[in-house]
């Protein structure tokens, strides 16, 4: 007798966004924002300038609370800035942040490992050692370890980012433009990193980019935002089979469509 075929079981949410509302004075920088995705899954968001995309982020990380709606992290309600379980959270979240955030009194390696330095988990060499290790995956040479960020140009700054972001093998990578500023080649080379980081450590990836081509081959979910508010989430695969206008300008970078210029003056590292 044939077997009725088995149906995927769906996973849990490890990362659940519910009517995530943030403002900023009389600014609505996120409306009504969901977001779901499963342990290990990875997620690119795109949109236009102050769509709200990197305040998603921050708001996910803890540097925001929520105005109001709610953020689960594998089940833990972080949605405020005081959460109980917001201290454990910000050991198990790595964040590379849209200007890289760097400390310039610092070496590159002290960077890289600034957590782990401070807390006392690694003593400076194996520090030094994990960081030199780190620099490889990113295409930087060990001499680069004992510069300044000062001394680096800022595609190189952007991948010293990426490697703090991961050296504390972190359960949740949040990405602000990581291949912003990289020739097409290490781009590559980096977002094939994040990838085989998703593979093999079960890591749960987030990543904002502004490469359509990217976002469409390298993760396997897509949000699109725009204004603060989604106007499009699922599957990558599932992206031509749309019909959403707001979507497919994006994707086509026309100038034709529902998403025009904003013009005067707005704070970019809020509203980005």
């Amino acid at each position: 007798m044939t077997q009725p075929a088995s149906v995927p079981t769906a996973q849990p949410d490890f990362i659940a966004v519910e009517k995530l509302f943030k403002r900023f004075g009389s600014k609505h920088a996120l409306e009504a924002v969901d977001l779901h995705l499963a342990k290990g899954e990875t997620m690119a968001i795109i949109g236009p300038s102050a769509a709200g995309k990197s305040v998603l982020m921050k708001c996910l990380v803890g540097i925001y609370g929520a105005d109001s709606g709610s953020i689960y992290l594998d089940g833990d309600d972080v949605s405020r800035i005081g959460a109980p379980t917001r201290p454990e959270w910000a050991s198990r979240i790595g964040m590379l942040f849209q200007q890289n955030a760097l400390f310039d009194s610092l070496k590159v390696w002290e960077n890289i490992c600034f957590r782990q330095i401070e807390l006392g988990t690694l003593n400076r060499k194996d520090a030094k050692d994990h960081a030199l290790h780190l620099l490889g995956l990113v295409g930087l040479a060990p001499e680069s370890a004992d510069l300044a960020p000062n001394d680096l140009s800022g595609g190189m700054q952007k991948r010293v980012g990426i490697a703090r972001a991961i050296s504390t093998d972190p359960a949740i990578l949040l990405l602000d433009n990581p291949t912003a500023g990289l020739d097409p080649v290490l781009s590559n080379h980096i977002e094939l990193m994040i990838a085989k980081i998703a593979e093999q450590r079960g890591t749960t990836v987030i990543s904002i980019t502004n490469d359509m081509q990217i976002a469409r081959t390298r993760y396997q979910n897509l949000m699109m935002m725009h204004e603060g508010k989604v106007y499009w989430s699922g599957k990558t695969s599932d992206i031509d089979d749309a019909h959403n206008d707001h979507l497919t300008q994006m994707l086509n970078g026309s100038s034709h469509g529902p998403i025009t210029m904003r013009t005067g003056k707005r704070d970019d590292n809020v509203y980005a």
